[in-house]
């Protein structure tokens, strides 16, 4: 059969030629009276272009705007069923910086407290044993960090974001140390038991900054392509995997200072701890500043502050133990950055 040409259009296997089409909605009146209640926009929808039909409804389009927008509608509804389906998140702009504001006054809050008091725990255990319960220090460490590698991903895996610098990089950094220390420092640690309100209160506080960063990561950074070369990015990186580096090796010094069966304290020898009386603190808060200039945001900077001023006290208090302990410790030695504090 020879193919029948001209304009025209296909109501799925109906042939209307597009004279009649013209015709119907030639005047304003015309498409209610001649299909009653269907709405035009559905009228359009089912109308597909064939031979020599191609761009005729877009010219039709600027006399119709409710069909024009259409289109526009469908995605709209489409795009929120995806969210609806968990496939999609949106920013929580709110959410984000109200946790970081609320990290950055918890942690000069922290500070204070920091000053006054000693965490008790490890070697600040009064003679009178750990108040309340306690948590072996393997699983203690086990539960504080988990959430910190686990929520983000989480958030990883059931949600569905373009590639982007946050989602393959940065968020793999911050999710590498905390593998660390979830699966393998936890095996590794030797120290005393921990106070379950301690555990809690570490566990809390990494659930909640697991979600922080996994989702302003996801969902919130932007990073335009001259990010990549940035200096920032360079350095803080640089800075990032150096801390962690001195994290790990000041750890693993501490960790077999003491012989098998000992429960003595010693003086750490090596590594940045001939600088410092608190290496593994120095390389951990040298890694998270690094991470804050690798991303640039309030919401890193939060973490990195509340880092600083959690586990910088406890180094300065480490440095005075072991001044007061041992009358041959270094004297050139500071508490947390060498050569300054």
């Amino acid at each position: 059969m020879a193919q029948r040409r001209g304009v025209g259009f296909r109501w799925r296997t109906f042939w209307i030629p597009t004279s009649s089409v013209i015709s119907i909605f030639a005047t304003q009146t015309g498409p209610l009276s001649v299909l009653g209640t269907v709405p035009l926009a559905d009228v359009f929808l089912r109308l597909e272009p064939c031979v020599g039909g191609g761009g005729l409804l877009s010219r039709l389009f600027p006399l119709f705007p409710s069909v024009a927008g259409h289109e526009d509608l469908k995605e709209e509804k489409e795009k929120k069923g995806e969210k609806e389906r968990g496939i999609i998140m949106e920013c929580k702009e709110n959410v984000i910086h109200f946790l970081s504001w609320g990290f950055i006054v918890g942690a000069v809050a922290y500070l204070l407290q920091q000053t006054r008091t000693q965490t008790p725990y490890g070697r600040y255990v009064t003679s009178d044993g750990t108040p309340g319960r306690t948590c072996p220090a393997k699983l203690a460490w086990f539960l504080q960090e988990l959430p910190s590698f686990l929520v983000p991903m989480l958030l990883l895996l059931s949600t569905d974001t373009q590639p982007s610098l946050g989602k393959d990089l940065l968020l793999w950094t911050f999710c590498l140390h905390y593998f660390q220390r979830t699966f393998i420092y936890s095996l590794l640690t030797k120290g005393r038991p921990s106070p379950l309100y301690i555990v809690f209160s570490a566990l809390v506080f990494c659930s909640v900054n697991g979600f922080l960063q996994g989702h302003y990561m996801l969902h919130c950074a932007t990073y335009d392509d001259t990010w990549q070369t940035d200096i920032r990015l360079g350095t803080g990186l640089l800075m990032f995997f150096l801390g962690m580096a001195i994290n790990i090796h000041s750890d693993h010094i501490l960790l077999n200072l003491r012989k098998p069966g000992e429960v003595v304290y010693k003086i750490p020898k090596g590594g940045m701890f001939e600088y410092v009386s608190g290496a593994n603190f120095f390389g951990e808060i040298l890694e998270w500043c690094g991470y804050a200039l690798a991303t640039w945001s309030l919401t890193t900077f939060s973490f990195a502050l509340f880092t600083m001023c959690s586990i910088g006290p406890r180094a300065y208090h480490h440095h005075r133990y072991y001044q007061e302990k041992f009358e041959d410790y270094p004297r050139s030695r500071k508490a947390v950055i060498p050569f300054i504090l």
